[in-house]
């Protein structure tokens, strides 16, 4: 696997968390790869073979070549049909809002078509510009001249849900949601249904997911920590608490994670 990160912009630093690449050849033993939610939506360019992304043990459905993956809300299985050659931009949770007009509940757990969010004929030349691109410099050129253009029409982003999402990102998705409203119950009606539109989850469902990827890097980084140990620095009530989060989210135990070759290529985003 060839995998690479890039920093966007700096006039979208603040909603654009990194740009990244995937390049992996085609092999037949190629085993189902599990994708975890991670608080992030994302829209991929795929220029390789088709990917599966799996509804059942049998059942899957191809992702669209050119699509936005709204935020997750539980894990699942892809596997590429051949090469896989992906272009893909992570925004940050408060990030994608700001380009489309879309309710973002309306995507979550979806791959949603980018002809679907900015019209036929705007996606249709987005995309082609991206496969004609001869780098990945140029892939960046391309979508951050498209993102950019966008921005600068609309910033829709409301000041309860960007303090409640800069708050969980600073605690690593610790701070209970009571504390950051201060047990303001009218708030946290306001708070629920902006953040449903402007993020696409609660913002409990986001500190969990938030929460997931301390203690994937910890598991990742730092193997000979016990589970204590990431359940006391992830903030959990106790071990148990901590392992019942992550079997919510991962489908795994923590330990059945580690050296699962069905995670090569989540443990590949977190090393």
């Amino acid at each position: 696997m060839n995998y690479n990160t890039y920093k966007p912009h700096k006039d979208l630093k603040s909603i654009v968390k990194f740009y990244w690449t995937l390049e992996v050849p085609f092999d037949p033993n190629n085993q189902k790869q599990k994708i975890v939610p991670d608080g992030c939506i994302e829209m991929t360019f795929n220029f390789g073979d088709k990917i599966k992304r799996y509804t059942s043990d049998t059942d899957f459905i191809l992702h669209p070549n050119a699509m936005v993956m709204g935020q997750r809300t539980k894990s699942y299985y892809i596997l590429p049909i051949g090469n896989v050659d992906t272009f893909a931009i992570c925004f940050y949770p408060i990030g994608f809002v700001n380009f489309v007009n879309t309710p973002l509940e309306k995507l979550v757990d979806k791959e949603t078509p980018i002809s679907e969010l900015f019209g036929q004929a705007e996606a249709q030349g987005l995309e082609q510009q991206m496969i004609q691109a001869v780098d990945s410099q140029q892939r960046m050129n391309i979508i951050e001249s498209f993102l950019l253009k966008k921005l600068y029409k609309k910033n829709t982003i409301s000041t309860i849900v960007k303090s409640t999402v800069d708050a969980l990102l600073k605690t690593k998705g610790t701070i209970p949601i009571n504390v950051i409203l201060k047990d303001d119950v009218s708030k946290r009606r306001q708070l629920e249904r902006h953040f449903r539109k402007q993020i696409g989850i609660s913002p409990k469902q986001l500190g969990k997911a938030i929460r997931l990827q301390t203690t994937l890097n910890l598991l990742l980084n730092k193997k000979s920590e016990t589970l204590t140990d990431i359940a006391y620095e992830s903030e959990y009530f106790d071990q148990n608490h901590f392992i019942k989060d992550f079997k919510d989210l991962v489908g795994l135990t923590p330990k059945e994670f580690l050296d699962n070759e069905h995670m090569a290529l989540s443990a590949l985003f977190y090393k």
